[in-house]
């Protein structure tokens, strides 16, 4: 199949990709949609595709273990102590270790990457304030104690195991501080080179990106997490789920991702699929804080919506078995997850609801991605709502586009997808369950559902020692987002990915960052 490009991506790509007939020996062409790409800066970067590989080009001090993310490992920390006061952490780093520019990995990079993913306030900095770091008091709690030593502390009321999952999250990569200074622009501390470049010391490295077109990975030899095993990987921006499935089959590509069920079944030559277990769970979520809408904020239309998605149709009959139905934040496979359904469709209840609250023919705009399952789940529920008087104007566009609405508070309701960012039950609990509308910008504020006391609760939970009560608390407060928030938890997401025959060694974990192209052979 020929593939036409702008002019600069083809002499981007002509060194590594003479011919489409075949992928090269040590290249890896990754087929998918990479639109909801915002940022490659790991202090910003919040999307799938960019989150998804953070792995291959950052290391943090500490990782989760790619089969067991429970479990983290060292990665550029050799070692670690907690301090006798509960709320501090020590870590040395490995010695040699160096990042792809070159540049030794030294202490005051660990601390300049924590205090700068801080002070950037972007999308995920929310992770690093669950410690109590804001702007004003970061600078106080990342100190450097010897050339391979720093010594991290936080005023939350949270154990050092809790930090350590914090610390193993994409938001705490080590960047390269003498880099991402050398192309600093009005002290943006590189976060503008850095949405297109990489400063990281994993296994690879970014030749060059070009929005909507191809991220374009060279291998990072000397990386402290070994030599990747290929030469480079294109992530090519495929739109269209059929035209994936076509580059797969043909040898154009070596890997497909997010191909819709039809596409799946139709498969043939040379092919096989791996399904994925996946963390993400899928939910509808309505903007209360829109003034154009003001049922948006009604809390009878959330309930509504509750008994108007057909969840049994759209994951067995319509996406079959790509995904289950899950109708609670945390993730099956998490301590403390609701795995219960106390929802099914039922278009009689929700009419009752409406009519009680006095809502009838109220249309809302719903913002989807233009990407498979999201517009036949929208398709779905666009027909089941319309038989309770609600009528949804689908409204499909590219991740990036979908990103933006939803950050900036514009949108009236949108399908979405979360999945934690870190082996925690806080992780999701904290995105969904907490809002103090005091700038902190979790899933709950995006959408303006304002928690104080909901919030409260949260925190408490994080702090719990005791480990049965801990994942108590978790289950009741997911109770309350199923029951009384604006959001309408529906799915989790069971990931299949397509892969030539002859790809070997390709590991992809249960959260998001964890997509491991090191030990990829073919």
């Amino acid at each position: 199949m020929t593939l036409i490009f702008r002019t600069g991506l083809l002499l981007a790509l002509a060194a590594v990709l003479p011919s489409w007939a075949a992928t090269p020996a040590r290249t890896l062409v990754v087929a998918q949609s990479i639109d909801d790409i915002v940022s490659l800066d790991p202090a910003e970067g919040f999307e799938l595709s960019s989150v998804s590989a953070f792995t291959s080009l950052y290391q943090r001090l500490l990782q989760p273990d790619p089969l067991h993310p429970s479990q983290l490992r060292p990665a550029l920390a050799a070692s670690w102590r907690a301090g006798s006061d509960g709320r501090s952490l020590t870590f040395k780093l490995r010695p040699g270790a160096r990042f792809a520019s070159g540049n030794p990995v030294r202490a005051d990079d660990v601390a300049f990457s924590l205090i700068r993913a801080v002070k950037l306030n972007k999308s995920p900095a929310f992770i690093l304030n669950e410690l109590g770091w804001k702007a004003d008091n970061i600078d106080a709690s990342i100190k450097v104690v010897a050339g391979d030593q720093v010594r991290v502390v936080w005023p939350a009321a949270v154990g050092a195991s809790f930090a350590l999952h914090i610390l193993s999250a994409p938001v705490a990569s080590i960047v390269d501080s003498k880099l991402a200074l050398a192309n600093a622009q009005n002290g943006d501390s590189g976060n503008g080179w850095l949405k297109t470049h990489s400063a990281g010391s994993g296994p690879f490295k970014i030749r060059q990106y070009l929005p909507h077109e191809a991220l374009v990975l060279d291998a990072n030899v000397g990386s402290p997490a070994g030599a990747p095993r290929l030469a480079s990987v294109i992530v090519k921006n495929v739109a269209d789920a059929a035209a994936r499935r076509l580059l797969v089959e043909q040898g154009d590509a070596d890997i497909a991702r997010d191909l819709g069920p039809d596409q799946v079944a139709a498969l043939h030559g040379g092919v096989h699929v791996e399904s994925v277990p996946s963390a993400a769970v899928d939910y509808l979520a309505f903007n209360a804080a829109n003034a154009e809408n003001p049922a948006l904020k009604n809390p009878a239309l959330w309930e509504a919506a509750r008994w108007l998605v057909d969840y049994d149709g759209i994951a067995g009959k319509l996406l079959k078995g790509q995904f289950k139905v899950h109708q609670a934040f945390l993730p099956t496979g998490f301590p403390g997850a609701l795995n219960d359904r106390p929802y099914r469709l039922d278009v009689a209840r929700a009419r009752a609801i409406l009519a009680r609250a006095g809502l009838k023919d109220v249309t809302i705009k719903l913002d989807i991605f233009n990407q498979p399952p999201y517009p036949e789940i929208a398709q779905s529920l666009q027909a089941s709502f319309a038989q309770a008087g609600i009528h949804l104007q689908i409204q499909p566009a590219v991740g990036s586009q979908i990103y933006a609405k939803v950050r900036s508070q514009t949108h009236q309701a949108a399908i979405l997808f979360w999945i934690p960012d870190y082996f925690d039950a806080h992780s999701n609990a904290s995105a969904f369950a907490i809002n103090r509308n005091d700038g902190t910008k979790t899933v709950a504020w995006r959408n303006g559902w304002v928690i104080p006391a909901l919030s409260d609760k949260t925190d408490a939970a994080v702090r719990e020692s005791d480990a049965a009560r801990r994942e108590q608390r978790y289950r009741e407060i997911q109770r309350e987002v199923q029951t009384h928030s604006p959001f309408v938890i529906a799915f989790q997401a069971q990931d299949q990915v397509v892969l030539r025959n002859g790809v070997k060694g390709y590991v992809q974990g249960l959260l998001a960052d964890m997509v491991y192209y090191d030990r990829v052979s073919k």
